[in-house]
């Protein structure tokens, strides 16, 4: 971790590996600063980590980096133990949070933090970078909630970039909140709604049977990508009923 009058800098890294005996070792898991990290009860082959926020932030001019990779054979399920608040701070700038994983052929990552919230006041801008194998596997859930209770949001602008076998089947990026281009929160895009997700999976049987594009509900939507994935977008009024969202898409495609 290193500090200064920009910000912190902090990063966080996990590799998981088959143990050859049926399970998942971890011979990284390390964590500075604010991000800490701890392995956790798993279930059968699977692996478990939890993030653990050990400070607030990120604040502005800070810069935090997690890094996950998972080997062939091995199953990881990464989640976090409380929502992450984006704050306004001391330093200028904007505050950067990056996200960076790998899922080798044979391998399988659950990738299911809690809610990202950007309080009034902080700028943040977030990068998910995601590569998997031809015959990898992948849950991936992104929440952001625009503000708390009772307050104007902060701004966000979030991108998220899927590759699977070497070809890039998704590359969005989203802007909300003050300073961000005109609409953000107009129907095309939030339709006033305060809380945004998304839901990418990854299974090597969707590139034989992509799943069928379909709406969940109201404010849900299951788009099969052009490759063995499909996306689901969804905006709700708060972070509860976007839970609920993402959790029936998650149940609808198996």
């Amino acid at each position: 971790m290193t500090t200064g009058t920009a910000g912190v800098a902090a990063t966080a890294r996990i590799v998981a590996r088959d143990d050859g005996r049926g399970g998942t070792s971890l011979p990284v898991l390390e964590g500075d600063g604010p991000l800490a990290l701890r392995r956790t009860r798993g279930s059968g082959a699977e692996a478990r980590v939890m993030l653990v926020g050990a400070m607030s932030g990120p604040l502005g001019g800070d810069h935090f980096t997690v890094e996950a990779g998972v080997e062939e054979g091995a199953r990881l399920r990464v989640g976090s133990a409380a929502a992450t608040i984006a704050l306004p701070g001391q330093a200028k700038g904007e505050a950067r949070y990056d996200v960076r994983l790998t899922v080798a052929d044979g391998g399988a990552l659950s990738w299911l933090p809690e809610q990202l919230i950007c309080a009034n006041g902080s700028d943040l801008y977030v990068t998910t970078r995601v590569d998997v194998g031809a015959r990898g596997r992948l849950v991936l859930r992104e929440e952001q909630v625009l503000g708390r209770a009772g307050e104007e949001p902060g701004r966000l602008v979030s991108r998220l970039v899927l590759r699977v076998g070497g070809r890039t089947l998704l590359d969005q990026e989203l802007a909300c909140g003050p300073g961000a281009p005109g609409g953000w929160d107009g129907p095309a895009v939030l339709a006033g709604q305060r809380a945004v997700g998304q839901l990418v999976v990854v299974r090597p049987e969707f590139a034989a049977e992509p799943p069928a594009p379909q709406v969940l509900g109201d404010g849900a939507a299951v788009m099969p990508l052009a490759g063995p994935a499909a996306l689901v977008s969804a905006v709700a009024p708060d972070a509860l009923r976007l839970r609920r969202l993402l959790d029936e898409a998650l149940t609808s495609l198996g």
